[in-house]
Parts: C-alpha cells; structure tokens; sequence
C-alpha cells in the first residue's frame, strides 16, 4: 500500500471520528439523558451495529453521496474531509450537535467553487429544502407518536415495573436499528471520497467476499466507534438533557420519529411502492440524523406547551446548522489552496470541455440551436465555469440545459480496465448489464455519453426508457449507475 494514502486517509478516520462523537447522540442521546441506559451500554451497542450497517450495507449510500460530488484527486479527498471534520470537532467541542452531512455538502461546494466545476443547483435545493422539511417531519411524528402511545398506556394501564424493562428493551433495540442505519448512511459521508483512489484489494476467505470497498468502509466505522467511546457523552447530554427532560417513554418515540424521517428519505423500496401507486415519490436525499433528532425533542416539547424546551440552547443549535456548510466551504477553500499553492498538490483532475462536431450533434439531438452552440465549436475550455459563462452569452440556459451541455462537451479518457470491472459491486447490476460491462473491457472513449451508448447498443438493460411515472424507477437506477461507472474508469 502506498504510504501516502495512510497520510491521505486520515482525514476521513478524523472526519469518522466527529461523527461517532457527534451523532451517537442522535441515537442514544434522549436513553442515556433520561437515566434508561449507561453511557457505557449505549457506546457499546452504538459501536457494533454501526460497524455491520458500514460494513454489510454501506454501499448504496456511497454511491448515491458520490453522484453529487466529483472529486476526483485524493488531494481534494483529504481536504474536502478534513474541512467536514474540523467543522464538526469545533461545534462538538463547544458542546453542540452538528451535522456530518451538512459539513460534507458544504466542503463538496468549496471544492466545487475552489476548482472551477459546477455545482447542480437543483440538486443542491433539494439538499436545502430536506433540511428544512427534516426536523418539521420528526416534530410532526413524535407529536402523533406520543397522542397514539398515550391512548395506549391508559387503555392497557401496564404495571409500572413491566412498563419500564419494556420500555428499556425498546431503547435496545430501537438504538440498535438507528446505529445500523447510522453506519449504513453516514459512512458514504466518511469514506466515500476515497472509492475511487482506495489501494486495497479483494478479500476471499473461505468462500467470503470481502470487497475492496468493504475494507475501506470497516477502517472508517472502527473510527467512528473510537469517536462514539472518547467523546461522544457530552453531546449525549446535550441532546438527552439540557435541550429538554424528556421521560423514558419519550426517549424511545423520540428515537423511533428520527429512525422514521431517515428511512423516509432513504427508502428505495418505498420510493419504488409510491412510484408503482402513482403516487409523488419522495426524493431520496442524504439528510441530516442531528436535525430529525432534535426536531422530535422538540415536537415532544411544544406537546407539553413549549415552556420546557431550552429555546436558547434551540436557537444556539439552530446558529450551528446554518454556520457548519458555510465553515466547511471556507475552511475546504484554504485547505485546497495550501495544497496546491505551497504543496504543489493536484487537488483536481484537469477539466477539459470540447464541442466537437460529434458533441454538436448530439446536443442538436437534445434541442440546442445548432447556430447559437457554433461559436463555442472547437474550442477547448478549462472548466465548467468558463464553458458556461461562454455559452450564456449566446444562449439563455436553465440549470437542467447548463448540466446537459456540460455532460455532453466533457472530454476525458474513460477506460474499461477488466480489474476495475472486477471490483464493482456484482449484485447491483443485472446479469444484462453486467455482461455488456465485460463485453466492452478493454474499450475506451472520449466522451461519457459515448461508453453509454455502446453499452445501450449491446443490451436494452442499459438504454434509457421513456419518461412515464412507471419507467421513473429504472430511469433513475440507470441514471445512477452510469454515473458510478463515469466516476470509476475515468483515467
């Protein structure tokens, strides 16, 4: 292994340690405030289940972390988690919760804006209404949780000690599941920058698999265990105490509304069921598990009639979220720039933007003026920005015609290397497409549209579908998985 990748790394190892001291709060926070776990309980079981859910089911989320960012050097890897990281450490030092996704977002834009690439507008509006629309949810749910469990209690009327091991087996398993998913969502945000650049190789013992990812993903969750141990009880207590005194009760319906917003957000199978019904599907976006936590705290509070919610501590929390994207940007702007100034680092893959005659076609095929695009013709441009800032002087595009010239003029060198096909995730591909991906090892090509049409030419499992609500699922899988493969076997 190179040793330079240890160095790399430890960003990421850095950036999973704030988030085991960070958001083992969102889960166990409101179990070990109310006095139903020991703080030693709490880290051990948080500590396992989120190494199974990093480890076994972690690769769903990286992908989708990975579509919205395009780091491409490790350079930029290390800075972009180094400034997720130090953004949490300074807000979890203080005694605040903060969130891993909102910092990683943020330090994903500075890269962008540090480098000259363009960030999605609409994915990131998306990414800012969820943040929003998160808390509001959890509130919403812990409120209905409490009138249903309430109503319960007083028509079965349990005794008050079966009540509480009860109560106390359900913070178990409850925090159990929300660990599991912590590590299945959040370690994209830990280590999935890394994929691309990761040294490690594919593991066979005794008939187990142990992919190259899988490896990288075990590194980080060990980190966040470590952080959940050293550090993680004072913002326990600040979420489980000092916002609000909530009884064991609303500790469990606390953490069963967080578990409910976050599947809500993440769920493809219930994306897939509304979808099939007809139905809007909600998009499926990386959210934050500090802002559903404390939304349903807060939910449980205003059942109460608010006087017992710290609204101070709320409104410092609040300063919090909306400081740690924009820390992130800045801090990730002067990481990069140390690096590439006084280092002499790459901290981005050239970006080079071509309309070339084949280029021209194809965008006259998607419905750009073909005499408007002429004068950008045969012209190379050094970044996105540049190419866009150029063709707004002739065209008047929208955020969905910027990324759809973008996508098309990318000039690059995509090589289907058979070892890096090797290691992708088998089972996410169907037995079609997998075969047309090995079909074509060995082949490269300029342009990213070019590998996906030769790979729609071998098979229709990889041709896009017509834009009705029931091909809306496969659209966006395919959508999603290409992306995956622009990313991998670029040169």
């Amino acid at each position: 292994m190179d040793l330079s990748f240890i160095f790399f790394i430890s960003s990421g190892l850095f950036l999973g340690w704030s988030l085991g001291a960070n958001d083992a709060a969102n889960i166990f926070g409101t179990a070990v405030g109310s006095r139903m776990l020991r703080f030693s309980t709490a880290a051990l079981v948080c500590s396992v289940f989120v190494v199974l859910g990093a480890v076994i089911d972690g690769a769903g989320a990286a992908r989708t972390l990975g579509s919205l960012g395009g780091i491409n050097q490790i350079a930029g890897a290390f800075a972009t988690a180094l400034a997720a990281a130090l953004s949490v450490f300074m807000l979890v030092r203080i005694g605040l919760t903060a969130s891993t996704t909102q910092a990683i977002v943020g330090a994903i834009v500075g890269w962008n804006f540090f480098t000259g690439a363009l960030t999605d507008t609409d994915t990131l509006l998306t990414i800012l209404a969820t943040w929003v629309l998160c808390p509001l949810l959890a509130g919403l749910f812990a409120v209905l949780l409490s009138r249903a469990v309430e109503f319960g209690l007083q028509r079965f009327q349990p005794h008050l000690l079966t009540q509480d091991s009860w109560t106390r087996l359900a913070l178990i398993v409850t925090g159990a599941f929300g660990a599991y998913t912590l590590g299945a969502n959040n370690i994209a945000n830990v280590m999935g920058v890394f994929i691309a650049v990761s040294p490690f190789q594919d593991l066979d013992m005794s008939g187990v698999r142990v992919s190259s990812t899988q490896q990288l993903f075990l590194l980080g969750s060990l980190a966040i265990a470590v952080g959940v141990y050293t550090y993680s009880k004072r913002v326990m207590l600040t979420v489980g105490c000092k916002l609000l005194q909530v009884s064991p009760v609303s500790a469990w319906i606390v953490v069963v509304a967080h578990s409910l917003v976050l599947f809500l957000f993440a769920s493809q199978t219930l994306e897939r069921q509304l979808i099939d019904w007809g139905l809007p599907s909600i998009p499926l976006v990386p959210v934050s598990s500090t802002q559903a936590i404390v939304g349903a705290v807060i939910g449980i509070g205003l059942l109460k009639g608010g006087h017992s919610v710290n609204w101070r501590l709320v409104g410092r929390i609040g300063c919090g979220w909306v400081a740690t994207p924009a820390v992130a940007a800045l801090i990730c702007t002067l990481c990069l720039f140390v690096l590439q100034n006084l280092l002499h680092l790459s901290v981005a893959r050239p970006q080079r933007y071509l309309i070339s005659t084949a280029v021209m076609e194809r965008l006259q095929e998607q419905g750009f003026d073909a005499a408007a695009l002429q004068p950008l013709s045969a012209i190379e441009y050094p970044s996105a920005r540049t190419l866009i800032t150029s063709a707004q002087r002739h065209l008047v595009l929208d955020n969905a015609a910027q990324q759809a010239l973008l996508h098309a003029s990318y000039l690059g060198d995509f090589f289907l290397n058979a070892h890096k096909i090797g290691n992708l995730d088998r089972q996410w591909f169907s037995q079609a497409q997998w075969q047309a991906l090995n079909a074509l090892a060995g082949h490269r090509f300029e342009y990213r549209w070019q590998l996906a049409q030769a790979l729609a030419a071998l098979t229709p499992a990889w041709r896009h579908r017509p834009d009705r609500a029931a091909n809306k699922y496969f659209n966006q899988d395919l959508h999603q998985k290409l992306s995956h493969l622009y990313r991998i076997f670029e040169s």
